[in-house]
């Protein structure tokens, strides 16, 4: 069955908030952060991959001339419809539903950059030995360590308007890269196109 790219982008916007609410609703814990980072990471490229090339090939298989615009225009405006909903919706949801959400991530984050600069820093003096460069990484990681004060820290905010443009911005290169992938990959070729003509 050949879905419209539209209603193919709402299909991946309703996926996504689902998954959004389960985390929100399941793990919204300790490792709330955590989480969330690895479902952006792997979940979600999986799942509107797959919904890119679900939209490229139904299309591909019911038309015998396929060219890289509209295989390409096949395979990025479901991403789009269902990245810029979600994205909007998210950030709509943690700003002006639930305030609390949003601050759990943003301590956690701030958390996150504490436990790797902890984990670089004895990293780094377990292989360092003349006393001289174990003097200047202490006093780098002393430096380091106001910013993570709770007077630092107070009112930092990943999860702003312009935060949620940049990260939409990062994504949008995926979906471009992963369009002129599938536009490549299910067009016509030219060769075959010429053959079909002499017949």
């Amino acid at each position: 069955m050949t879905k419209s790219p539209s209603t193919l982008g709402i299909i991946l916007f309703i996926a996504t908030m689902i998954i959004f609410f389960v985390a929100y609703y399941f793990f919204s814990g300790i490792n709330y952060f955590d989480i969330s980072l690895k479902i952006n990471a792997f979940i979600l490229p999986i799942l509107y991959a797959g919904g890119a090339f679900w939209s490229v090939k139904s299309f591909w298989n019911k038309n015998r001339v396929v060219s890289f615009k509209d295989a390409f225009s096949r395979a990025f405006i479901p991403m789009f419809i269902g990245g810029i909903l979600s994205i909007f919706s998210i950030y709509t949801f943690l700003n002006f539903v639930d305030p609390d959400a949003k601050k759990l991530l943003n301590y956690q984050y701030v958390q996150r950059q504490k436990t790797e600069l902890d984990t670089e820093y004895q990293s780094a003096r377990k292989i360092l030995k003349h006393q001289k460069d174990i003097d200047e990484l202490d006093k780098k990681y002393k430096e380091r360590l106001p910013s993570f004060s709770p007077e630092a820290i107070k009112g930092k905010d990943m999860l702003t308007a312009s935060h949620f443009s940049g990260y939409f911005a990062a994504i949008l290169i995926f979906y471009v890269v992963l369009s002129v992938f599938f536009g490549a990959f299910f067009r016509t070729r030219s060769v075959y196109q010429e053959t079909e003509n002499q017949e």
